[in-house]
């Protein structure tokens, strides 16, 4: 257990190291107004603080810096929720503007995250278990390009060029979005490669010239990509964080981010709310000197997304899970009213 002291100190270190990034050392700490103790008092404590393993030693100055285990502690006990309503605000009015569909507006969230912040933003998609498909079209541009748009009943409309070979009759690609249209309606996303390669099947093979031939093709232009979708905002602002001028930490950093899949399964697994993982909490090793700060949002009735930032240990914890907190909030209110609105 701390004590009152200890933990004035153990604070005033971390947010004076968050903000300078440089060791801190007992006399800087006395001369604050906040702290009534001598620099040789403040010394005693910030000896104890490193035995109990809150505070670490460099090897260039006296001074500490916070371990993993003091910004742990700093997170879950000493740092008080503030207003952030005006970074919100910035935010909410991308949501609420009516115009942008539902992919605009998750990615310039994301992008204007990164700017209030300057750490790494991410976003990841509401699951798409409730999504349903709306509609199927094909839009030819020449005699060999087309492009596939579908629209969801959230409002996502995805855009898919692709080449048309030549022994694919335009008469069966149309034939083939009526089949899509007719019988996909509705029907959750997810399930949609699955019907096609059973009750479409067999209404293709009955009604299309070139069965053989289109539906590998067809299969991979409409329902070869995750419908899992992942919006990144601000991957250069790692580069301005003093702690990671590093090459190697640095490649390892964007290859990480290449693998989409891995970055969606970490934020799926993340709890509704907000969590913080620090350090070597973090499960991918890419990230073990990073801190990740988690919130959910919902999307309708159950759909569930996952805001992140990625920074380092560093971080400005009380501004960013003040400012997650009210982005959570505000786009599960503003995307169930927009979401209605397509029902």
């Amino acid at each position: 257990m701390l004590t009152e002291r200890q933990l004035l100190i153990l604070q005033v270190i971390i947010d004076d190291f968050i903000e300078t990034a440089h060791p801190v050392g007992s006399r800087a700490i006395s001369k604050k107004n906040n702290v009534p103790y001598s620099a040789a008092t403040i010394r005693n404590e910030m000896a104890d603080l490193e035995d109990l393993g809150y505070l670490e030693k460099t090897h260039s100055s006296s001074g500490r810096i916070p371990s993993e285990k003091g910004y742990r502690y700093y997170v879950d006990h000493l740092i008080a929720p503030i207003s952030l309503k005006n970074d919100v605000k910035i935010i909410k009015n991308i949501i609420q503007d009516g115009f942008f569909e539902l992919e605009q507006v998750v990615q310039m969230s994301a992008e204007v995250l990164s700017e209030l912040t300057n750490y790494t933003s991410i976003i990841l998609g509401p699951e798409l278990l409730e999504t349903k498909l709306k509609q199927i079209q094909i839009i030819t541009l020449s005699d060999h390009t087309a492009v596939a748009i579908l629209v969801t009943n959230t409002g996502h409309v995805e855009h898919r060029s692709f080449s048309v070979p030549a022994e694919i009759n335009p008469s069966d690609l149309e034939k083939m979005v009526n089949i899509l249209n007719d019988r996909l309606f509705g029907v959750p996303i997810i399930r949609l490669p699955e019907m096609f390669k059973t009750e479409i099947a067999s209404l293709m093979k009955q009604y299309m010239n070139d069965f053989e031939k289109s539906y590998d093709y067809l299969q991979a232009v409409f329902f070869s990509e995750n419908p899992v979708k992942l919006y990144v905002g601000g991957k250069s602002n790692i580069l301005m964080q003093p702690e990671f001028n590093d090459v190697e930490k640095i490649r390892s950093f964007y290859s990480m981010m290449e693998k989409e899949d891995e970055i969606a399964s970490l934020l799926k697994s993340s709890d509704n709310g907000i969590k913080v993982t620090i350090g070597h909490e973090n499960e991918i090793d890419a990230i073990k000197d990073f801190s990740l700060i988690t919130a959910s949002y919902q999307l309708g009735e159950g759909q569930l997304g996952t805001i992140a930032l990625l920074g380092p240990t560093r971080m400005e914890y009380r501004k960013v899970i003040s400012l997650l907190k009210g982005l959570s909030n505000e786009m599960t209110d503003a995307l169930y009213l927009w979401y209605k609105s397509y029902e």
